[in-house]
């Protein structure tokens, strides 16, 4: 089955997050954010991908995400392009292989481009040029279909879709909405959605910026405007009404650092696996089946968020049992004197 076909049956998992979660591991620096890593420490991109899997995402992304064009002019390797991108679709394909009794599919990503300007025509060959090439190595590797992300322009995200469906592939075409809950053109994420939808994109939705509760806060309305699939992938921070996004939001539990804790302070406000779980449920309630995690995801997310599904992924194995717990449980040869009690309050 194609990816519209597994939507049309239920949810789909998608476990996201490659970029933090290598900046936070030590293979990838923050502020560049350009994923070298698939190039330098290739077994460490397996070894996430693994993880994933096991946890329970249905989909295996390549980690083309800010290995573009742009980010890598910025650190003065564009010869390094074609490399990286061939690379990171290798990488996924060979993880995915790891497990046949699985029926994973394979994702191919663009993200935002940096350099798009909705008053520079040249802007817009030049994002339309960098999506292109990167959808084209995609497709040489057979990727199933296309996501392209964290855009907050509509008329850069329909470039983005308009090379994906040229190329005559699955397109699933997420926004990242920033404070004002309206695209940088000021439409609505609903209208913005409906736009793509009445373009071609193939399964239309959120991902980034936001947490669960100001994600949620913006789907039933996408859910309403569109026909087609929905997607919905938060990043795992408690974002809220002051700051709707992650991107300067501040943690007034930090005392070590003064306003903005973005993007590499956000600890503090990160969700637990629990709060993923409910967000999954939300998801499936408003019939929103596209359902992941982006960037701050760790396999333990996920895994909550397949349980949530009904699912019983490979990582179910070590499922938390705290009845075993030492002090918590309560398990019959567990010694009494060890309980929880005034000694551990």
């Amino acid at each position: 089955m194609n990816l519209i076909d597994r939507l049309n049956a239920g949810p789909v998992l998608c476990a996201e997050g490659y970029l933090f979660a290598m900046e936070r591991r030590g293979y990838l620096q923050a502020g560049a954010y350009v994923p070298e890593v698939v190039l330098e420490h290739p077994e460490v991109v397996t070894q996430l991908h693994r993880e994933f899997i096991r946890a329970g995402s249905d989909v295996v992304q390549a980690f083309t995400y800010y290995g573009h064009r742009e980010k890598l002019r910025l650190i003065g390797k564009e010869e390094l392009l074609e490399p990286l991108q061939r690379n990171a679709l290798k990488i996924a394909k060979d993880a995915a292989d790891e497990f046949p009794e699985l029926d994973l599919m394979i994702a191919g990503n663009v993200a935002n481009t940096n350099i798009y300007s909705p008053t520079d025509k040249q802007s817009h060959i030049d994002c339309q040029k960098m999506f292109a090439e990167q959808i084209g190595w995609a497709k040489e590797a057979g990727v199933d279909f296309v996501i392209a992300e964290t855009i907050n322009w509509t008329e850069e995200a329909k470039l983005a879709l308009k090379e994906i469906k040229d190329a005559g592939l699955i397109a699933v075409v997420n926004l990242a909405i920033p404070k004002g809950d309206k695209t940088r053109e000021g439409h609505t994420a609903a209208e913005a959605c409906k736009i793509l939808e009445d373009h071609g994109a193939d399964v239309v939705g959120l991902n980034c910026y936001r947490g669960p509760d100001m994600t949620m806060k913006l789907l039933p309305s996408i859910r309403e405007k569109v026909s087609c699939h929905v997607a919905a992938l938060p990043v795992p921070y408690r974002t809220n009404e002051k700051f709707p996004t992650h991107m300067y939001i501040e943690d007034p539990n930090c005392g070590c650092l003064t306003g903005n804790v973005s993007h590499i302070a956000l600890d503090g406000l990160t969700c637990n696996r629990f709060e993923m779980a409910e967000f999954t449920k939300q998801c499936i309630n408003l019939n929103v089946n596209f359902i992941g995690i982006c960037c701050g995801a760790d396999p333990h997310h996920v895994r909550e968020m397949a349980v949530a599904m009904g699912r019983k992924p490979i990582a179910y194995k070590y499922y938390p049992d705290m009845t075993k717990h030492f002090a918590h449980g309560n398990e019959g040869t567990l010694k009494q004197n060890n309980k929880a009690d005034e000694w551990l309050k």
